[in-house]
């Protein structure tokens, strides 16, 4: 493999020199932490080391370019009834069997045959389709990582916000360059408990939770998604675990998105039990988890955003865009007067 000069070749910084005479290097961009051979790929298929350094070879290869309200990524306190362009590249450093994504996640680029789109171009779309940020979805970000770097200075410089829907894998490094880059909301995923990761995904929950609480504690915004899935996640212990450790390591007021599982992929067991989603739900809110939803189900109720101390529904969702919104110029209960977390403002009605 020798290094070339096309424009989705771009060398990366996250990476150590293990070994400078053999050319073995140690991406630094998820913990994954692949050790890599000169000539070798990384698991998510998108880093390569040429010539003892490495380069991300599919840097603005993209598979999807659509704008989408705020509320679908799951974000309910982050820029309400706003829109976000929201793009996608190939790859995943997953490889979870149920993904609803896997035509994109567990694909490998191929950038010859593939579109490529400089940040600028993305950035324009979006200025050009008046959205009021970028998210970046579908497959994981983290591993496009110097082309979130790029377009996020230039969303900055257009007051644009940055999301990511992510599985939150990514390193420390990493996660520090993307909040300094202004990338500060997150829609992350805790897949599970530590059986979980370890049985389907060979990693650890632990790293998902360390990161979401880097993110709080520099200012980010965070809402996890836990999707229940049948067989996977759903006993009763591994719910207790998954909500307890939110609680103790996130604290009350970072919202909980519980979702239902699919059948997707390589997974083809049932869907979610609405016993299983009610028990977690109730269980959240026993425990003091105080903004739980519920999705992928018809009944909407369940995604309203209700004040933690009087019961007034505050924000109420429907079709995943807000249709009514009660809180004050202070994002407070006009009721009772207690303060709701939102980052951003509400962009009205639409």
């Amino acid at each position: 493999m020798g290094r070339r000069q096309e424009s989705w070749i771009k060398e990366s910084s996250f990476y150590k020199v293990i070994d400078n005479e053999k050319r073995i290097i140690r991406c630094e961009i998820c913990e994954r932490k692949c050790v890599l051979n000169e000539g070798a790929y990384g698991i998510c298929r998108n880093h390569a080391n040429i010539e003892g350094r490495l380069y991300n070879i599919a840097y603005g290869i993209l598979s999807a370019i659509e704008t989408r309200p705020i509320e679908i990524k799951p974000l309910f306190h982050y820029w309400p009834n706003s829109t976000a362009l929201t793009f996608s590249g190939y790859g995943c450093n997953f490889f979870c069997p149920w993904c609803q994504n896997f035509h994109l996640s567990q694909e490998k680029p191929r950038p010859y045959f593939m579109r490529y789109v400089p940040p600028e171009e993305l950035v324009n779309t979006a200025i050009k389709g008046r959205s009021h940020g970028l998210c970046a979805s579908f497959n994981e970000p983290t591993i496009h990582a110097e082309y979130i770097l790029s377009v996020a200075e230039l969303a900055k410089e257009n007051n644009l916000y940055f999301t990511l829907v992510t599985n939150g894998y990514m390193s420390i490094k990493a996660l520090e360059k993307f909040l300094n880059a202004g990338v500060n909301g997150y829609s992350m995923d805790i897949k599970g408990c530590p059986e979980t990761y370890k049985r389907h995904l060979r990693a650890n929950p632990e790293v998902v939770f360390r990161n979401a609480r880097y993110i709080l504690e520099n200012e980010g915004h965070v809402e996890m998604v836990f999707l229940i899935v049948t067989g996977a996640n759903d006993s009763e212990e591994c719910i207790k675990w998954v909500l307890e450790r939110h609680l103790d390591t996130l604290g009350e007021d970072v919202p909980l998105h519980i979702n239902r599982y699919y059948p997707a992929y390589k997974y083809h067991e049932p869907p979610t039990s609405y016993e299983k989603l009610l028990f977690a739900y109730n269980y959240a809110r026993d425990i003091g988890i105080k903004y739980v939803y519920v999705g992928n189900i018809p009944e909407e109720e369940y995604q309203d955003t209700k004040c933690p101390k009087c019961g007034k529904v505050l924000i109420k969702r429907r079709r995943a865009r807000v249709i009514y919104w009660a809180l004050d110029d202070r994002k407070k209960c006009p009721r009772c007067g207690t303060k709701v977390p939102v980052y951003g403002e509400f962009v009205g009605y639409n």
